[in-house]
C-alpha cells in the first residue's frame, strides 16, 4: 500500500467512521498495527514488540479499527452488478447474468472456457464459469 492510499484510509476512518486518536496512540499508528495484523498474518506478541506498545492497547487498538471498518462497509464495499443481457462487448459476451466474472481485468482468454449450470437441492442457483488459461 503506497502513503497516499494509506492517509486515505485514515482519513476515512477519522473522519467518516468516528476512529479517534487516543493520549498516546495515533490513528496512523492504529491503522498501521491492523494492517500489520491484517496482511502479514502477525501475532499480537509481534506487532506489541514492533510498535513498542502493550498487548492490550496492541489488541484495543486493533479492535477499534476493525470496529470502525465495518461500520464504513457501506462506504468501502462496492455491491456488484449483473451483467446486461444486451451487453455487446466481446470481452464480456461470455460472462451474461453473472455477478463480476473479471471485475474489470482484461485478460486474453485462449484456452477452454466452460459453463456449467448447477442444481444443489433442485434448485438452480445461476451459472458457474470454468476458465482454463493454462497457467
Amino acid at each position: 500500500m503506497n502513503i497516499d492510499c494509506f492517509n486515505r484510509l485514515c482519513f476515512l476512518l477519522e473522519n467518516l467512521g468516528g476512529l479517534r486518536p487516543t493520549w498516546h496512540v495515533t490513528i496512523v499508528e492504529q491503522v498501521a498495527m491492523f494492517l500489520t495484523v491484517l496482511s502479514h498474518h502477525t501475532k499480537n506478541r509481534i506487532v506489541k514488540a514492533s510498535f513498542f506498545r502493550s498487548g492490550y492497547t496492541v489488541s484495543k487498538h486493533v479492535n477499534f479499527v476493525l470496529n470502525t471498518l465495518l461500520k464504513l462497509h457501506t462506504v468501502l464495499l462496492v455491491t456488484s452488478q449483473p451483467m446486461p443481457e444486451n451487453c455487446t462487448d466481446n470481452q464480456w459476451k461470455y460472462f451474461k447474468g453473472c455477478l463480476g466474472a473479471l471485475d474489470g481485468i482484461k485478460q486474453k482468454l485462449t484456452h477452454n472456457i466452460s459453463c456449467v449450470k448447477p442444481k444443489i437441492l433442485n434448485m438452480t442457483f445461476g451459472f458457474i464459469y470454468s476458465i482454463n488459461i493454462g497457467y
